[in-house]
């Protein structure tokens, strides 16, 4: 069991729940406070995409940018984690070439393309999502090859900003693994388990102790479920000897029926967290135990 746990809120996420929740932040304002908010409330970490003003997902630097000045220039603190998942998008033609023309939902861009806003922001952590998948049943893909995965990792190593390495399936993790290896990633290594996203890793006990059982015991880890599971995976990671992660990118709702906000899922998180016999690290005994550069 982990006994000193780092809970990070991711405040919005990229995925189609614009129309979903009253309340998802959206603006770089509303995102920013939302980060904000969630600090205040306990967490250590605020994982942060952008949206378009029709809450579409977004990687304008310009939004980015606002978003982490708000956050720096407030009173509060807390560990800047800047998505670099957009760019990666390939949605398959339907026709007999499948790649002419391609799916109206692609979005492909330069792996080192994807890290505009992390060489211009320099936040602490960033995300590596280390490898292909397919989201849900349509013709949507996410891309993400070793080749520009070694790039990317490289970028960051020489940015002097931790990838947190996203695994959503065994697959992914073993090759974070081997970008540790290489060298292209420096110690202590962190990694985030995704579990529950069709069709990567089911949110169930096991796959999330097969998947831990790989992170070497230098690193350290987070896990999270979606949608109903998100709470009981954030037992189940602390357990497990993991960290949390809350907030409305994963999961919408405190109770059955009932919106929630960041801020209240975190508290939730930590209610949890405590009642298991853990305590929670601030923002700076998080950048500690992760060997984090604060830039700014």
């Amino acid at each position: 069991m982990n006994n000193e746990v780092i809970v990070s809120c991711a405040v919005t996420g990229s995925g189609d729940t614009a129309g979903k929740h009253p309340d998802l932040p959206i603006t770089p304002k509303q995102i920013a406070d939302a980060s904000i908010e969630a600090a205040k409330a306990g967490a250590a970490v605020a994982h942060i995409h952008v949206r378009e003003p029709n809450g579409k997902p977004s990687r304008k630097l310009e939004y980015y940018k606002e978003v982490v000045d708000r956050i720096r220039s407030s009173e509060t603190d807390v560990v800047i984690n800047l998505s670099t998942g957009m760019g990666g998008d390939f949605e398959v033609g339907e026709g007999k070439d499948p790649l002419n023309p391609v799916g109206p939902n692609t979005d492909m861009i330069h792996a080192l393309d994807r890290l505009e806003h992390v060489e211009e922001l320099l936040p602490e952590i960033c995300t590596l999502d280390c490898g292909s998948l397919n989201f849900g049943d349509t013709n949507m893909t996410f891309i993400h090859t070793p080749v520009q995965l070694r790039a990317a990792a490289k970028k960051m190593q020489e940015l002097s900003i931790k990838p947190e390495m996203e695994a959503f399936e065994m697959g992914h993790l073993w090759f974070a693994n081997q970008l540790y290896k290489e060298g292209l990633v420096d110690s202590p290594p962190l990694y985030q388990i995704c579990l529950g996203i069709p069709w990567g890793s089911p949110a169930t006990t096991s796959a999330m102790k097969v998947m831990a059982d790989m992170v070497p015991k230098e690193g350290h880890w987070a896990g999270f479920g979606i949608g109903r599971n998100q709470m009981p995976m954030a037992a189940q990671a602390v357990i497990l000897g993991g960290n949390v992660r809350v907030g409305l990118e994963d999961n919408l709702y405190l109770e059955k029926g009932v919106f929630a906000s960041n801020a209240q899922l975190v508290e939730k998180g930590i209610c949890i967290i405590n009642d298991l016999g853990a305590k929670t690290l601030t923002p700076e005994e998080a950048r500690i135990k992760l060997n984090l550069k604060k830039h700014y």
